[in-house]
């Protein structure tokens, strides 16, 4: 499961290997499922995790 954001997520859902994520019976936009092919290569692991990491750093803080 990868948060990916509104922004990036039509785009994150036209790459090979990754779906919507509906485990509910209605997809989560932002959030994708990617299936272990994707990352076959580290660099491809290191650009989704970035991806994801960017996105979570636009997010404002939790309340404590």
């Amino acid at each position: 499961m990868a948060r990916v954001g509104p922004d990036y997520y039509d785009e994150a859902l036209l790459r090979r290997f990754v779906r919507k994520m509906d485990f509910t019976g209605k997809p989560m936009k932002g959030y994708v499922y990617v299936d272990p092919p994707a990352f076959e290569e580290d660099a491809d692991l290191d650009e989704g995790v970035r991806r994801c990491h960017n996105f979570i750093n636009t997010l404002p803080p939790k309340k404590q």
